[in-house]
């Protein structure tokens, strides 16, 4: 018997603001209740005391999940000099303390811009990486010494990119304002620690704010209460706010193919092609009307192949 399904066949992605004090998961379950969506899914977590852009992937756009979790990311960060706390951020304790030396904004630029480029992290103890099936920040919660924290946090160093990494303003003495334009799993906590030890006084996030995930940015977001107030007036209204899901990889070669072809990709099978060889294109059914997403697929030695099918009822004429 099949499984019943609970909520609507919605399909699209919201780009939601998520709040301070919130966990990523609450705000995907919220407005996966406020569109009473069958099925949804985020791009990517964003620790409670952060905010910004999560992309919210509703109904069939779950299938572009993880696409979007890979791509690269941007956030502005407000960095606290002269202290080091044990979760990397305003919420842990403080365990160091060290005078900010006096630098001019061209000595911080040179100490920033060696961050710039390939650049090994430790993951913070805090954090949702696991080991040995342990999520870090459980182990990091048991009460074990700095030195052993740092052990095991070892054990999953990594390489990531910085594509870009700009000064923005110096509020005080000791805080810096940053601009991270980088690569998927760089951790800013750890970016703003390395930066604190390069200076030479320790340093912690203060704020952390997320403006870029892939293709989306930031200005077009919307908040929880926004949907809200749209849910408030009927599905129509509130999904009006939904982006497509071809939204997810607009750079992708479009392929158009007839309904009969449409049907036999839907089908799992191959067809022959003069295309060019890609390893991903976007995978279009067009009538003399419309058009309809299938999903995406791949072209190689004269043939496309389906990679990842929408499962969406084929609505045009044959």
């Amino acid at each position: 018997m099949a499984k019943r399904k609970k909520g609507r066949d919605v399909h699209g992605i919201v780009l939601l603001n998520k709040p301070l004090g919130v966990s990523s998961n609450h705000a995907l379950q919220t407005v996966k209740r406020l569109f009473n969506a069958n099925k949804a899914g985020h791009t990517g977590a964003l620790d409670p005391e952060a905010s910004g852009l999560l992309p919210i992937c509703l109904g069939e756009a779950t299938k572009f999940s993880q696409l979007l979790l890979e791509s690269d990311k941007s956030y502005q960060t407000r960095a606290y000099l002269g202290e080091v706390r044990s979760t990397g951020d305003s919420e842990g304790e403080v365990i160091r303390t060290a005078e900010v030396p006096a630098l001019s904004d061209s000595q911080l630029a040179d100490i920033i811009n060696r961050f710039i480029g390939d650049v090994e992290q430790v993951p913070p103890m805090f954090s949702a990486l696991k080991l040995d099936g342990k999520p870090l920040y459980e182990l990091a919660r048991k009460g074990m010494s700095e030195a052993e924290a740092k052990a095991i946090a070892e054990k999953k160093r990594r390489v990531i990119k910085i594509h870009s990494l700009t000064l923005d303003a110096r509020p005080s003495d000791h805080e810096l304002d940053l601009t991270v334009h980088c690569s998927k799993g760089t951790y800013i906590r750890t970016l703003v620690e390395d930066i604190g030890d390069a200076i030479g006084c320790g340093a912690y996030v203060a704020k952390l704010h997320r403006i870029q995930t892939g293709p989306y940015q930031g200005t077009d977001m919307l908040t929880l209460e926004q949907l809200a107030e749209l849910a408030e007036q009927g599905f129509e209204t509130l999904d009006q706010v939904l982006l497509p899901i071809e939204s997810a990889v607009p750079g992708w070669p479009k392929v158009e193919i007839c309904v009969e072809e449409a049907k036999r990709i839907l089908n799992g099978q191959s067809l022959r092609t003069s295309l060019e060889d890609a390893a991903s294109v976007q995978l279009w059914a067009a009538d003399s009307a419309r058009q309809q997403l299938l999903g995406v697929g791949q072209v190689s030695d004269g043939v496309l192949k389906p990679v990842r099918l929408l499962n969406i009822p084929l609505q045009l004429a044959d």
